[in-house]
């Protein structure tokens, strides 16, 4: 086996002076950025780097996957070589990490999922992706009145009072956290031409105050996106403990993946 191993970042539509504009970038591991053709049609190209296999091959990659400071630095390369290929044509971004033996496995992988590729493309020309994350956090809404102390309240009987009030102001809020999601996806529906539903993120991927319930992606015609962006940032307008967090606008990740079968899905290099 060769000491390097290709890194694919995306297959792209072809364009005038894409070849020249990607070869001064660089991607994982500092290397430099190459296209890889098909064999019947330039149409449609691979985007790849060459990688050092013995961070890339299968055992490798389960270490490195624990690493995060590792994955950033991957993660880093990965979006900032898909992100200047989205400046210059459309682009469906494949995963990270998405590694096969060689630039000839590569336009293998190219040509069998040819028809998939250009029909993905095809969707997702002139869209951009935008995410909407709503948050609940019921210490943002007001507490309700104290009603009158009762005679001879027991500290028990407070207790449970204490924590029917704090129950209250809960779900209330969620409450509010589910009209504001209503109110996301009828702006969705208004202008977006696909929603992807992602896992609520957790840990310290919820950097956010409070606690995130929703985590949506919108694939949203590029002329109409600040439409979009305006009506979904209001969206937790007069509601009490919801925060509504609109960002993008980003390459469509989440509507990029090849169906199954295709040919595309990542391949990690066995050693």
């Amino acid at each position: 086996m060769s000491d390097l191993v290709t890194y694919a970042y995306a297959v792209v539509r072809n364009a005038a002076g894409l070849d020249e504009s990607t070869a001064v970038l660089t991607g994982v591991a500092d290397a430099p950025v190459h296209l890889v053709t098909g064999t019947q049609s330039d149409e449609i190209v691979l985007v790849v780097s060459p990688v050092p296999v013995q961070d890339f091959h299968e055992d490798a990659l389960k270490r490195h996957l624990e690493d995060l400071e590792w994955l950033e630095a991957v993660a880093r390369a990965h979006n900032r070589v898909i992100d200047a290929l989205a400046t210059r044509t459309t682009v469906l971004p494949l995963r990270l990490a998405t590694v096969y033996l060689d630039d000839t496995r590569a336009r293998d992988v190219l040509d069998g999922g040819r028809d998939d590729f250009r029909e993905r493309l095809a969707r997702l020309a002139e869209h951009v992706e935008w995410g909407v994350k709503i948050y609940v956090d019921p210490s943002m809404a007001p507490a309700a009145p104290e009603p009158p102390a009762a005679a001879g309240l027991t500290p028990g009987r407070a207790y449970l009072r204490s924590r029917r009030k704090q129950q209250s102001v809960r779900d209330s809020a969620y409450r509010a956290a589910e009209q504001a999601a209503q109110r996301v996806q009828a702006v969705g529906r208004a202008y977006a031409a696909g929603r992807a539903c992602h896992r609520v993120q957790q840990g310290p991927l919820a950097d956010g105050v409070g606690g995130n319930v929703v985590n949506d992606a919108y694939l949203v015609p590029r002329n109409r996106t600040e439409e979009f962006r305006s009506e979904a940032e209001h969206a937790a307008d007069g509601l009490e403990g919801v925060r509504v967090e609109v960002t993008g606008p980003w390459a469509p990740y989440s509507f990029a993946m090849p169906a199954q079968g295709s040919g595309g899905a990542a391949e990690g290099v066995s050693s």
